[in-house]
Parts: structure tokens; sequence; C-alpha cells
């Protein structure tokens, strides 16, 4: 059992009359990699949200080393500067270059120097093989290496962990592969990740636990090697065997 950096205890969302989470609980540990999988509309997204404080729990609770971040008073850059997030649609600012992309943050949140942020910026695009375009702007680039930024980008701010939400599902099949590959990096470095995604060879090979979700709960969280090879719920079984089919 590792350290406990993430804990969600009784945690809900609704919209109106619409209840998208209900009653969820889970916890993440130090060097973990969680998958979270399950079909479109099953809250997954709006999960990732609540734990990034992008949405306000409607009840429940975001623990951050047992500290209550859902709470009042709580400073939310700070802790997104913990806890990073990655998004399916990229959100660079589009009129900046990669580089300033990859310091705005560390600038504005982390108050680090040009100097520094510049050179930690550097760094974390070597490791994703984006340095040769650290002078382009966001739409001189393919969505592959646009994701690539992204992922440097919530590196540079050092988080502790970084939610990926759906990273592949608004690229080219071509381009999927090479996000995919800096994730398997990173992962083997230790990183705390949790991945909303719907890569299923990434979830059975990279994690080190996979959550099942159907309408707004958690069906099923286990090991890789016991969620793909022995489900123990039905909706599980079912889900898996249409994506195992393919």
């Amino acid at each position: 059992m590792g350290e406990i950096i993430l804990q969600v205890n009784h945690l809900s969302k609704t919209f109106g009359k619409n209840e998208v989470l209900r009653d969820i609980d889970f916890t993440v540990n130090k060097g973990d990699v969680t998958s979270i999988i399950g079909a479109s509309g099953s809250g997954k997204s709006t999960l990732l949200r609540c734990i990034n404080l992008l949405e306000t729990p409607t009840t429940g609770e975001v623990l951050f080393h047992g500290k209550n971040v859902a709470a009042r008073g709580m400073n939310p850059a700070a802790y997104r500067a913990k806890v990073g997030m990655v998004f399916q649609s990229f959100n660079l600012f589009n009129n900046m270059t990669v580089l300033e992309n990859c310091m705005v943050g560390q600038r504005k949140v982390l108050r680090r120097s040009r100097e520094e942020a510049r050179q930690n910026a550097v760094r974390y695009l070597e490791k994703v093989g984006m340095v040769p375009y650290q002078n382009a702007l966001p739409r001189q680039i393919s969505g592959g290496q646009k994701q690539r930024v992204a992922i440097a980008r919530a590196l540079a701010m050092e988080p502790e962990v970084l939610l990926f939400d759906e990273p592949t599902s608004a690229l080219d099949p071509e381009m999927v592969g090479e996000v995919l590959d800096v994730m398997r990096k990173l992962a083997e470095t230790g990183m705390t990740m949790l991945v909303v995604t719907h890569e299923m060879a990434f979830a059975r090979d990279v994690s080190s636990r996979v959550v099942y979700m159907s309408e707004g709960v958690i069906c099923e969280d286990n090991t890789p090697a016991e969620l793909f090879g022995n489900p123990q719920q039905p909706k599980t079984k079912e889900f898996l065997s249409r994506f195992l089919q393919k």
C-alpha cells in the first residue's frame, strides 16, 4: 500500500436534475497509474474535472494529502499547480509560442524568473521531443505535437499528480501512438497519473489500476490483470466484450 496522495469521498455531482456522479469513493497512491474507462456519458470526465476543481462537487470531499481542497477558502490555482491536467482539446494559448506556453504558468503561478521558467520549459519540451518546435505557434504544429506540448506544459509546473482527460480522443489515428508513447515513458519514471481513456491497450498494459465507470458510479476497481481477465460485474463484462472484439 503506497502513500495516498488523492482521496475522493462520497463525491456526487448534479447539473440541475441530472445526477452525473453518485457517491464516488476512490484513492490515488503515489506512483500509481490509474486508468478510468467506461462508455461516453458515464461521468469519467466530470469526475476528473471535479478532482481538479474545474467543476465544484455537489457533495463529498476531494482530499489532497488529507486536506479537503473542495472546502471554502482553498486556493484552486496553488492546488492545480500540484495536480496538473492535460485536456483532450490541448488548451494551448494560440497567440504564444510553444516555449511561451510552457513558461506562462511557471511565471504567473510559481513566480519563477523568466530564465528559470525558460530552462525548465526547455527541459520538459526535450522530454516530449518538442524542442525543435519551441518557437512555433500552435497553429503551425500537428495535433499530436500540440498534445505533447500540453503534456510538457503540465510537467513544467512539476506537479505531484497529472490528470489526463481523454488525451488522444481529438487526434488522428496516426498521432495517437506518439502521445501514448510519451505517457508510457512518463509512467516508467514513476509519475502519478490518473487517465480517462478509451485506449484499452494502454489501460491494460501501462496502468497499475483500472476503474470502470457506468452511469455515474464506479462499478469495478481492480488491477488490469483482474479487470480485463476476470471482470466481476456483468456491466464490465459487456463493456469489455464490445471493446475487445474490435
